[in-house]
């Protein structure tokens, strides 16, 4: 047992001596190789230094600009200061300026205030199928408001009832009573179609073509009637009452035809005018009207040579 524990002391300090020699000979430099340091130094290790706190620098601007930006625009979880994210849609409150177009379904305001939509030019909505035709256009300008569509309509408060609409072919106005204050009243470039035409009870009601003729016709009749005042026809020229199939009826208490011409030729109508108080109505067969004086029997007769100047 003692010989062999010394043969394995001889054995290890045999295999320590050989592990020195070897590391020894690993550590002798080789003849002709040069040996070049491993690291940086000198001016790049100031770059790289340099470097690092540029880009330390960079991230706290950032940083802080980051910061600023959500304070002053007062971003939170609700969305963006008046900018308020909620499930129904987007809330604004106070005044929002877009300089791109605005795509909506629906833009509707608070419960107790208004909607006003201002534009320094003007103002376009427009609305658009599935294939993105236009199909309809309102434009708010400064000299008129435009509104391009195949139909347009107006109705009542509730949506239940149609007061406007105009097309292409024609315009239909639904109310009961159309009411136009303007001082020069209403002008119509073409015929009207109405079953009555009524000025208020203080206003008086007038027909009038300064250039043209005025006419009224309606297959049933036509009534002109004033019942508290005064009915007056009048014209430049001729004044022409005409039935075709009917008669002309005149009825009243008191009919009264003035500037009527004299039958009666004399050098002195004035004084004759005032001599005679009385006279007798003649018609010529042109149909012309002129007095004669009246006698015990007639004298239209005798007077008629003023039918000659008819």
């Amino acid at each position: 047992m003692e010989q062999s524990a010394t043969l394995d002391i001889e054995t290890l300090k045999i295999t320590q001596e050989q592990f020195i020699l070897a590391s020894q000979s690993l550590h002798l430099q080789r003849p002709g190789c040069a040996v070049y340091p491993v690291g940086l130094y000198g001016w790049r290790k100031r770059c790289l230094y340099f470097f690092l706190l540029l880009l330390l620098v960079t991230m706290i601007v950032n940083l802080a600009l980051t910061v600023w930006i959500m304070k002053v625009m007062n971003f939170s979880v609700d969305g963006m200061g008046n900018l308020h994210l909620s499930e129904d849609g987007i809330h604004l409150d106070g005044i929002s300026e877009f300089l791109l177009p605005l795509y909506v379904n629906e833009i509707q305001s608070r419960r107790d205030s208004l909607l006003v939509l201002r534009s320094e030019k003007n103002m376009t909505l427009n609305a658009r199928n599935t294939q993105g035709q236009l199909t309809g256009q309102l434009t708010v300008g400064p000299d008129a408001v435009e509104a391009q569509c195949q139909r347009l309509e107006v109705r009542s408060r509730d949506g239940s009832r149609l007061l406007f609409t105009a097309d292409e072919e024609e315009v239909i106005m639904t109310t009961e009573r159309l009411t136009v204050t303007g001082s020069e009243g209403a002008v119509f470039g073409h015929s009207v179609e109405t079953p009555l035409i009524q000025a208020k009870a203080s206003d008086d009601l007038k027909l009038e073509s300064p250039t043209r003729t005025l006419s009224m016709e309606a297959p049933r009749g036509v009534e002109v009637s004033a019942a508290n005042g005064l009915l007056k026809v009048s014209g430049r020229k001729d004044l022409q009452l005409e039935s075709t199939e009917g008669e002309i009826l005149l009825d009243a208490n008191i009919i009264q035809l003035g500037y009527l011409p004299l039958g009666v030729y004399t050098a002195t109508p004035s004084r004759a005018a005032q001599e005679q108080s009385v006279y007798e109505l003649c018609v010529c067969p042109s149909g012309k009207i002129y007095l004669s004086p009246a006698e015990s029997s007639s004298t239209c007769q005798a007077m008629s040579s003023i039918c000659l100047w008819s």
